[in-house]
C-alpha cells in the first residue's frame, strides 16, 4: 500500500481529489518507469528478439509447424496436416521502416511483459477504495489477469501466427505474389494477433467481478447467448485476417471462454444473492 494511502488510514481522514490524483501520478509513474526499462532491454537485444521470437514463425521449424506434424503422424495422417510456411524476404519501404519498427516493438513488447506489474499498481490505487470484504474476494486477482493475459499472448503467437503467416503471405491473385513482405506489415500483424487475443482472455475475470456485484447473471448470458456468438465471430474478423481457418481458429476458444464465464456467473449470483438476505 502507498504511503499516502498509509497515512489517510492512520489520521482516520478521507484523502482529497488532489491527494487522490498525486497518488494516481505515483502509480502512473511506476508503471511507465518498469514499461519503459523492459522496453530499453528489448530495444538493447533486439538482435536476439527478432531472430528467436519475432521471425519464429516465419520459420519451418517452429514450435507450432513442428507439432502439427508430429500430430498428423501420431493420428495416421502422415504429412497430410504438415504445415509450413512459404519462403518469402523482408523488404522495407521507408527509410526508417526498420529503426521505427524496432521501437514500436520494443515498446509494445515492454508493455506486454511489464503487464502484472502495471496491472498490480492499478489494483494498489483502486484497493484503498474497496469494503474489507470487497478486497478479500479479490485476492488473487493480478495474478489471474497476469495468467490469463499470458495464456491469450502464447495463444496469439503459437496458434494465430503460424496459420495466419501461412494464409496470407502465401496468398495469390491474378500472378501477384506476396513473397517480399514490408517488415512493418508483418510485425503489426504478430501484434495485432498476440495483444488483443490476451486482453480478450480477461472475459472470466471482467464477468467473475460483474456478477459478484449483480451486474450480469448466468440467465442473462444465456439469454443473449446467440448474441455473443455473432459477437464473438465479428470480433475474430477483425482481430484476425480474411481467413476462415484463423477465425475459427481464436472464435472457438473467445466462446468456450463465454460459456466457462457463464459457470462462473452462476456461481457467483448465488453468492451475490444469499448475501442480500
Amino acid at each position: 500500500m502507498s504511503d499516502q494511502n498509509t497515512l489517510a488510514e492512520n489520521s482516520g481522514k478521507e484523502m482529497s481529489f488532489f491527494d487522490h490524483l498525486d497518488e494516481l501520478r505515483s502509480h502512473l509513474k511506476r508503471s511507465a518507469l518498469v514499461t519503459v526499462s523492459i522496453a530499453i532491454l528489448v530495444f538493447l537485444s533486439g538482435d536476439f528478439i527478432f531472430t528467436h521470437f519475432i521471425y519464429g514463425p516465419t520459420k519451418p521449424n517452429f514450435l507450432s509447424y513442428r507439432f502439427m506434424c508430429w500430430f498428423s503422424n501420431i493420428v495416421g495422417l502422415g504429412d497430410r496436416i504438415c504445415m509450413t510456411p512459404p519462403a518469402f524476404e523482408f523488404d522495407t519501404k521507408d527509410m526508417g521502416e526498420t529503426f521505427f519498427v524496432h521501437i514500436k516493438t520494443s515498446f509494445i513488447l515492454g508493455l506486454a511483459a511489464a503487464f502484472p506489474f502495471v496491472f498490480r499498481e492499478i489494483w494498489l490505487f483502486v484497493k484503498p477504495g474497496l469494503h474489507e470484504h470487497e478486497s478479500k474476494s479479490a485476492q488473487g486477482v493480478v495474478g489471474v489477469a497476469s495468467g490469463l493475459f499470458l495464456f491469450g499472448v502464447l495463444f496469439g503467437y503459437f496458434v494465430i501466427a503460424p496459420f495466419a503467416v501461412k494464409f496470407l503471405i502465401g496468398y495469390e491473385i491474378a500472378g501477384v505474389t506476396n513473397d517480399s513482405p514490408t517488415l512493418a506489415s508483418y510485425v503489426n500483424y504478430l501484434l495485432v494477433f498476440m495483444i488483443p487475443t490476451g486482453i480478450v482472455f480477461q472475459l472470466p475475470l471482467v464477468v467473475f467481478y460483474l456478477a459478484k456485484i449483480g451486474l450480469i447473471t448466468d440467465v442473462f448470458m444465456r439469454t443473449y447467448r446467440r448474441h455473443a456468438f455473432l459477437f464473438i465471430i465479428v470480433l475474430a474478423a477483425i482481430i484476425t485476417p480474411p481467413d476462415v481457418v484463423t477465425q475459427f481458429l481464436i472464435a472457438v476458444p473467445i466462446y468456450g471462454l463465454y460459456e466457462v464465464s457463464i459457470g462462473i456467473a452462476e456461481r457467483q449470483g448465488k453468492k451475490y444473492q444469499e448475501s442480500l438476505k
